[in-house]
């Protein structure tokens, strides 16, 4: 299984952004997207590549989905 998280894009440098998930900053290569980046975007990455934009709501409300399961999971599931 493979699993991509959608990350906050802070800055644009050529072909990579940097990225942003809850403080944590990486890179993510943007040489597979067929559209422009700017940082405020959300974009989904898998293994370092930016594979989709996405919308903001849409990325906000995956991004609480995750929060929720590893709640559930820190709460041992009850």
């Amino acid at each position: 299984m493979c699993l991509a998280v959608p990350l906050k894009v802070v800055a644009v440098e050529g072909n990579e952004a940097t990225v942003d998930l809850g403080g944590v900053r990486s890179r993510a290569r943007l040489d597979l997207l067929g559209e422009e980046v700017k940082p405020g975007d959300y974009v989904l990455v898998h293994t370092g590549f930016a594979i989709r934009r996405l919308d903001p709501a849409d990325a906000e409300e995956t991004l609480k989905l995750f929060d929720e399961l590893l709640s559930a999971s820190d709460d041992g599931g009850d």
